[in-house]
């Protein structure tokens, strides 16, 4: 894994949801979920149907994402496309709803 320029933006963050925000709010079915480490949003990945946690990226510039379903630990940075070391793993809130 890389150290990217964008690693300043990486926060120990509170997932705001349990689950693809816009997918519980849509009534949409995801494959696995990803952490916005800026600011907790909880998006699907691009694999689903709503590709929320993209979606996020494009609209709030958040470049660090965790993969979150289960919490897997893994960074990514959309700004430079590289895996990212993550300072530590998110912990899930409760037990996340599995929708595929």
């Amino acid at each position: 894994m890389t150290i990217c320029s964008h690693s300043k933006t990486i926060g120990t963050v509170t997932p705001r949801t349990l689950g693809c925000e816009e997918c519980l709010e849509n009534g949409q079915m995801w494959l696995h979920l990803r952490l916005c480490r800026e600011c907790g949003h909880v998006g699907c990945c691009d694999q689903s149907i709503g590709k929320h946690a993209t979606r996020h990226f494009h609209e709030t510039k958040h470049p660090i994402i965790e993969g979150y379903d289960p919490p897997e630990g893994w960074g990514w940075c959309y700004v430079d496309e590289i895996m990212v070391d993550l300072p530590d793993q998110t912990e899930q809130r409760g037990p996340i709803p599995r929708y595929y």
